[in-house]
């Protein structure tokens, strides 16, 4: 398998032309492709709630969306599911047997695709068909034999419990561990201390030190699991 990630402007995604219009950013959460229509459970995070109505608005009026259904919204953050035609540039991906292989991230009028081919002679021709009359750029190419590509999938499970780990953490502790290693404290020689960390977020060395350990203790657990996962 060939998985190719490129940035993509298609104005004729709702999704890149709610984004671009507002400041709003939409990550798929479940995507099934078609030739004739694409489902898609989506999550929208905008600056405020009020740029989020608007970003939503924009999606359900759009041309392209058959079916809208919101599931939730809460604050600035909302679920929910659409039902759209396909647009020029999948239909290009579909035409040359490429289909989706991870989630997309439309902001700021550019979306992030991940798609993928089983043969390099169709992304060559996929790729020069999408240059006649799309702007975009590719990020990333990979070409995956069947080893690697079973590797991959024997271990999403160990990959979703790190992710898992992340989210797992509150905005204090991401941030004094970003902070952490940002800084050089896991470095050796040290190039920040627990006293620098506490300066930089204005807490004492008591707190900032129990913010790093608590962080410390939930990402370590998950990478436990993890290893203890991986085939």
């Amino acid at each position: 398998m060939i998985n190719v990630s490129m940035e993509m402007e298609q104005y004729d995604c709702p999704f890149v032309h709610a984004s671009d219009g507002h400041e709003v950013a939409f990550s798929s959460v479940h995507c099934d492709t078609g030739p004739d229509r694409t489902e898609v459970r989506m999550v929208a995070e905008a600056t405020d709630r009020t740029t989020l109505e608007s970003g939503l608005s924009t999606v359900r009026s759009h041309d392209a969306v058959a079916e809208y259904e919101l599931f939730s919204k809460v604050d600035n953050v909302a679920k929910f599911r659409t039902v759209v035609g396909p647009t020029a540039a999948m239909g290009i991906v579909h035409d040359h047997d490429g289909y989706i292989t991870g989630p997309f991230y439309a902001e700021a009028g550019t979306e992030t695709w991940h798609v993928g081919f089983d043969e390099p002679d169709r992304v060559d021709g996929a790729l020069a068909a999408l240059e006649r009359d799309h702007e975009f750029d590719v990020v990333g190419r990979d070409d995956t034999d069947e080893a690697e590509l079973h590797q991959l999938v024997q271990n999403a499970g160990a990959a979703m419990t790190l992710i898992e780990g992340c989210r797992d953490l509150s905005d204090v502790e991401r941030q004094t561990l970003e902070a952490a290693v940002t800084d050089g404290y896991y470095e050796n020689p040290r190039d920040a201390t627990l006293g620098t960390l506490a300066d930089r977020f204005d807490v004492s060395k008591p707190a900032v030190s129990k913010n790093l350990r608590r962080g410390e203790q939930k990402m370590i657990q998950r990478v436990i699991e993890a290893i203890e996962n991986i085939e």
